[in-house]
């Protein structure tokens, strides 16, 4: 590990705690995060994250390498956490609070957690779980701030590598058990930096509203970025989609992170709701985390404007890897935009070449917002790796300038009849039917072409859709080959707790 005396006596290590720490020195007094039930000053941030730092490190003897959990909804505590463990090196291992009780005992068992942080709404769970390394469970409200109130000595900075883990996220275990992804406090700092010259919503002047869970790399990092520049970080437990466009009007939001299923809430209002609580201080949309169909970023920039909607494509384990800017979202459908600041990408076939433009490929990245690995998984970290780039098993195609089109998961490309077949590019003709609210297609086993397509699908109340009634609407959109031959309507898609669609749940059905 590189030490200080290594480096330029200039060298300071990126650190997300040091910018909050600047933040504070330019104005202690402003508010800094609120959630519903508190609020912090940039004065009492840094001092709550100093004590949490010291009650880690004095109090339990927890330093570099050391890991510590956390399973709670959102709160200015997970924010103080994160910030105060990451001052000392203690990963924190973000736990989806929607696990089951046996899926938050492996997790923690897993990243080999010293010590759990917990809400009171996950405490109960929690004691149902038998862990192998956690000492210590501490619950937010008055025991957290007993814990705190012993926190001694006062914390020191210390030197801390910015290439060691800052957070531990784990995948949505889709295709097997979850992955701990290692993530560095230097890619994180460097993806805030990349935030700001991309979104324009990250100066000390803005307002950020934060509505998806923390526990998800991309729900984390978009408000940290906030109290890393000095802005304003407001952050709410849960979606209710009255409440979301109630602050994003009222309280002068001029940017928000969400995904497509909280944009079909919102539309789902009355329509004088959304009339009366149109925001007008809103500069910045980021959808990311699943496909945003082209009739929902239609019904956005219809409601919001213009020139505020982006589409972004990453992954835990790759960062942000593209963006779609608003100028050109109605030109590129279907489109996750241009390579983000500092990143490369490369679409490869399957003998490692570069495809050509159009061409489907796997898709790699390389920049410096790049995970260290996975907790524990060599060989699935290998296997992410070539040669400094990284693939989470996504098809691309780029076309003639340069804009990406993901195409679907490597693991869900059908072959009927010898021809390969992209579930997703199916699903975003399907979607635009009237009939239509959500569409997977999975291929099924048939004697004579291998696999043929079947479409699982949730229609509007009282409305449904026969094969004859598809092949009729994709006629003109579908070569015939990509046609379903067969449909199932079902009340709702099975999806993980982080939201992704189960396909391997359609496959056993």
């Amino acid at each position: 590990m590189m030490t200080q005396t290594d480096q330029a006596q200039s060298y300071r290590p990126l650190s997300l705690a040091d910018g909050i720490r600047s933040s504070m020195q330019r104005e202690p007094t402003k508010v800094a995060l609120s959630d519903p039930m508190s609020r912090r000053t940039y004065a009492q941030l840094v001092e709550r994250m100093d004590m949490i730092s010291s009650a880690l490190a004095a109090g339990l003897g927890l330093g570099e390498s050391d890991h510590i959990a956390i399973v709670s909804f959102n709160c200015v505590e997970y924010i103080e956490l994160i910030a105060g463990a990451s001052q000392i090196g203690v990963a924190v291992a973000t736990v989806n609070p929607r696990f089951t009780p046996a899926e938050i005992e492996f997790v923690c068992n897993d990243a080999k957690a010293h010590v759990l942080f917990v809400d009171v709404a996950n405490h109960e769970r929690v004691l149902k779980c038998k862990f192998t390394h956690v000492q210590n469970v501490v619950v937010f409200g008055e025991n957290f701030d007993a814990w705190l109130a012993e926190a001694n000595p006062v914390f020191r900075e210390s030197w801390i590598d910015e290439c060691i883990p800052f957070t531990i996220p784990y995948t949505s275990g889709t295709t097997g058990k979850p992955k701990g992804v290692l993530v560095s406090s230097r890619s994180r700092v460097l993806t805030c930096y990349g935030m700001a010259v991309e979104y324009g919503c990250y100066s000390p002047d803005d307002r950020f509203l934060a509505v998806a869970p923390l526990c998800h790399g991309a729900g984390m990092v978009f408000p940290l970025a906030t109290v890393f520049f000095g802005g304003y970080a407001q952050i709410m437990s849960t979606f209710d989609p009255e409440t979301v466009l109630a602050n994003l009007a009222n309280d002068r939001i001029t940017g928000v992170f969400m995904v497509p299923t909280h944009f079909h809430q919102l539309f789902n209002l009355e329509q004088n709701f959304l009339d009366l609580h149109r925001p007008q201080h809103l500069k910045t949309i980021i959808s990311n985390a699943a496909p945003l169909p082209q009739i929902t970023k239609e019904k956005i920039i219809s409601y919001f404007g213009d020139g505020v909607l982006h589409e972004t494509y990453g992954s835990t384990e790759a960062g942000i890897v593209s963006n779609l800017r608003p100028a050109d979202q109605m030109r590129k459908r279907n489109c996750v935009g241009l390579p983000f600041t500092s990143t490369s990408v490369s679409i490869r076939n399957e003998q490692g070449q570069e495809c050509a433009s159009n061409e489907v490929g796997e898709l790699f990245s390389r920049s410096p917002y790049l995970f260290n690995g996975y907790w524990c998984r060599e060989e699935e970290t290998q296997n992410a790796f070539v040669n400094g780039w990284v693939t989470v098993g996504d098809l691309a195609r780029r076309d003639e300038e340069g804009f990406i089109y993901i195409v679907d998961r490597k693991k869900d490309m059908i072959i009927s009849g010898g021809i390969n077949i992209y579930p997703r590019e199916i699903e975003n003709v399907l979607v635009e039917h009237p009939s239509l609210l959500e569409v997977a297609i999975i291929g099924v086993p048939d004697s004579k072409w291998g696999e043929r397509l079947k479409a699982y699908v949730v229609t509007l109340p009282g409305a449904h859709i026969s094969v004859e009634e598809m092949k009729i609407f994709c006629e003109d959109r579908l070569a015939n080959y990509k046609i379903p031959r067969e449909v199932e309507e079902i009340s709702v898609l099975p999806r993980n707790t982080n939201g992704k669609v189960l396909k391997t749940h359609l496959r056993i059905a």
